[in-house]
């Protein structure tokens, strides 16, 4: 059968998402409406600064109420190729750039109210850039041994969903050995 959409209207339109509520008849014949954020996409990055060393970021966040461990991540400009997105974002926000890109795979943060994905990549071999911060962007970058970034998860020091899934899926592919390029 299939979902049927049989109305969409805007409710907000923000500076990069929009709010829209949907009026859909469900798989199992139910009626409801359903308001979720539209995303643009985005891509977050696991720098390794060392074979045994990650930057992470302590942002900023005025909605989670605080600062959080992060690793770099922005939203994809219209058109934007999500690997050229990451490119961008690892320079503006840490200062470095990357001669060498793995792509992890992709994550849905939150499924029940956006359609974002998130594309995850690995970047190694840094070299200094001049970083570049947005006006609204508060933040530190830290060098830290990934084992130790690692037991900042176990710890729930590191609580970001991008943050999480980026490491894990980093380690697992670094056990494997060298990735397929991006």
């Amino acid at each position: 059968m299939g979902i049927v959409v049989h109305s969409t209207s805007l409710l907000h339109q923000g500076r990069v998402f929009r709010m829209v509520r949907e009026r859909v008849t469900l798989d199992n014949g139910a009626d409801t409406v359903l308001d979720y954020i539209v995303h643009p996409g985005a891509a977050a990055i696991v720098p390794l600064a060392a074979a045994d060393e990650v930057l992470l970021l302590r942002q900023y966040r005025h909605a989670a109420g605080g600062a959080l461990w992060e690793i770099p991540a922005g939203t994809l400009d219209a058109g934007e190729e999500a690997l050229a997105c990451a490119a961008r974002e690892l320079a503006e926000e840490t200062g470095f750039t990357a001669a060498a890109w793995r792509r992890l795979g992709r994550i849905t943060p939150v499924p029940s109210y956006s359609d974002e994905r998130i594309e995850l990549f690995l970047a190694s071999d840094l070299r200094p850039a001049r970083q570049k911060l947005d006006a609204d962007e508060v933040l530190e970058v830290h060098r830290l041994p990934f084992a130790e970034a690692l037991a900042m998860i176990d710890r729930g020091e590191i609580v970001d969903a991008k943050t999480i899934c980026g490491l894990l899926l980093a380690e697992r592919h670094l056990r494997r050995g060298p990735l397929p390029p991006a």
